[in-house]
């Protein structure tokens, strides 16, 4: 009998059978679960969604006409491009992948499924503007191309994947690819670049890439994860993440420049800056010393300056993981990652050196439970709901190593990113850190455009610096005893406190109030 099988035994049982069975084979000395392979399912298996794609679904369905969750990208392709080697590479993904070519739809009981194509065609429209005057090619190639990335996907037509090639001259190429974040995730960009500069390469050398067979696909993995989930993974996971979040979960109540509108729907824009290197290295040796990582500083500081700004303790940050610990799992295109919340109770008194521990024992604790979907959590924990603002967390954080330098072997071609204009933004405000293959560190606050004012952004970024400087170089401060404001900003405080009117002299209140009680003793105070 295969482990799927198992797990879907067990998965029938009630929790009092588990527990039974839990203690029947420790009496024997077995564990109670091992975690069981990810097989393919079988040609009749219904396909069901996972945890986080059903999440989505309800997502699209309360805002079908939203692109929040679409993931974009432009590459500028400048040198004498092959368009069939570029085709055929797509179309070879797309038929490679199952998620590429999958769609969503209800069942007869109402209850959504993964759709896939069984004969997979992916149209990649050329649109020409190379006959256009030159000072308007570049201008109109911009403008279809966020078109492109901001029509919004209908679930259940496919394909979720688009993709276009914007002609501006015969040697000067705009590549757009959109995707819903239904079907896939950052570290399947990476695959799919990966695997089309690979069939690139070797068409455009007269050949056929060779890559590595895909031992499952992401609807194989979907059913494994609700097996395994459903016989008592889940209840143990859960456990862990109810004790870390108790039972309380306030509101991260973050100064705005503008009220938040009654349902959340924000334009979203950035502010990305550098970190000095000589920052890096100091934060880099500190957290040597007190067996943390670069992420758990960066995540550290960021905990401190949302406590500084909003004077709450209890602060919670969603952080996505990639969720990819199985080697099955490494090479699919799909929506695997999770996200975690992560929960620091800070307060002024507390010396960087104890919140930088607080934030390391957190993160290891989430990353040895990470396989609980966050849907599970919201719907475990019950927190109270609102339609401007998201469940146990309002602001992420995210540490990424970029690396796309395949895209510089594709032969012939200079490849640019191009930035596709306008997006919607998922959260009031992200904070994303970026390793680059250069060893520069940079940083972006991806903010609600409707909420923030880019000059407050700005002195975010310049505070969180500063409060990272402050962990580096005195981790035994207090984080109440840090003064924020620059001299600058402590400059422009005064001069907003000189004004040259002249006032008379004022009566005191108490005085006003005495003069009162004398003239009319009798009155009613209140």
């Amino acid at each position: 009998m295969s482990s799927s099988n198992l797990a879907q035994r067990r998965a029938r049982l009630t929790p009092e059978q588990r527990e039974r069975l839990a203690q029947r084979l420790a009496g024997i000395g077995l564990p109670a679960q091992r975690k069981p392979a990810i097989s393919p399912r079988e040609p009749s298996d219904r396909a069901p969604l996972s945890y986080a794609q059903q999440r989505h679904w309800f997502l699209w369905q309360l805002e079908p006409l939203s692109t929040a969750y679409h993931l974009s990208g432009g590459l500028r392709l400048t040198g004498k491009l092959d368009i069939e080697a570029l085709r055929l590479s797509f179309e070879a993904l797309f038929g490679r992948h199952e998620s590429l070519r999958t769609i969503f739809r209800a069942n007869a009981e109402g209850l959504p499924e993964q759709d896939i194509e069984a004969e997979p065609k992916l149209d990649i429209p050329i649109i020409d503007f190379s006959g256009l005057p030159a000072g308007e090619r570049t201008t109109r190639a911009h403008e279809e191309a966020s078109r492109i990335s901001g029509t919004p996907f209908d679930l259940t037509q496919g394909p979720l994947l688009r993709v276009a090639l914007i002609r501006i001259a015969s040697e000067e190429h705009l590549l757009v690819v959109v995707m819903h974040h239904i079907i896939s995730d950052a570290w399947s960009n990476r695959i799919v670049i990966d695997e089309f500069v690979a069939g690139y390469r070797a068409r455009t050398q007269g050949q056929e890439p060779v890559l590595p067979a895909l031992p499952i696909q992401y609807a194989d993995y979907a059913i494994w994860q609700r097996n395994w989930l459903e016989a008592g993974e889940k209840d143990r996971q859960l456990a862990y993440w109810r004790g870390q979040l108790g039972d309380e979960h306030p509101v991260l109540q973050l100064p705005t420049d503008h009220p938040r509108p009654a349902i959340a729907s924000y334009r979203a824009a950035g502010h990305t800056f550098t970190l000095p290197a000589t920052l890096v290295a100091r934060l880099q040796r500190q957290v040597q010393s007190q067996g943390a990582t670069l992420f758990m500083a960066l995540l550290a500081g960021f905990q401190a300056l949302l406590q500084r700004y909003t004077g709450q303790n209890d602060i919670r940050v969603g952080v996505p993981i990639a969720n990819r610990h199985r080697v099955e799992i490494e090479n699919i295109v799909g929506f695997f990652v999770n996200t975690q919340v992560l929960r620091s109770r800070i307060d002024g008194r507390m010396p960087f050196r104890a919140i930088l521990d607080q934030t390391r024992e957190a993160a290891l604790g989430a990353q040895a439970h990470q396989d609980l979907p966050f849907e599970q959590l919201v719907e475990a924990l019950q927190p109270e709901r609102n339609l401007n603002q998201n469940p146990l967390f309002q602001v992420m954080y995210n540490h990424l190593r970029e690396d796309y330098r395949a895209l510089e072997q594709l032969p012939g071609l200079v490849v640019e990113e191009h930035e596709l204009g306008e997006r919607a933004a998922q959260f009031e405000l992200t904070l994303d850190t970026v390793e680059q293959p250069d060893d520069r560190l940079e940083a972006t606050f991806t903010y609600a455009a409707e909420l923030f004012e880019p000059e407050t952004i700005k002195r975010l970024g310049e505070h969180y610096l500063h409060l990272l400087g402050q962990l580096a170089e005195h981790p035994e401060r207090n984080l109440g005893d840090v003064e924020l404001l620059s001299e600058a900003e402590r400059a422009q405080l005064k001069a907003w406190g000189v004004n040259e009117r002249r006032y008379g002299d004022a009566e005191p209140v108490h005085r006003l109030i005495e003069r009162q009680v004398e003239a009319r003793p009798e009155a009613v105070a209140l």
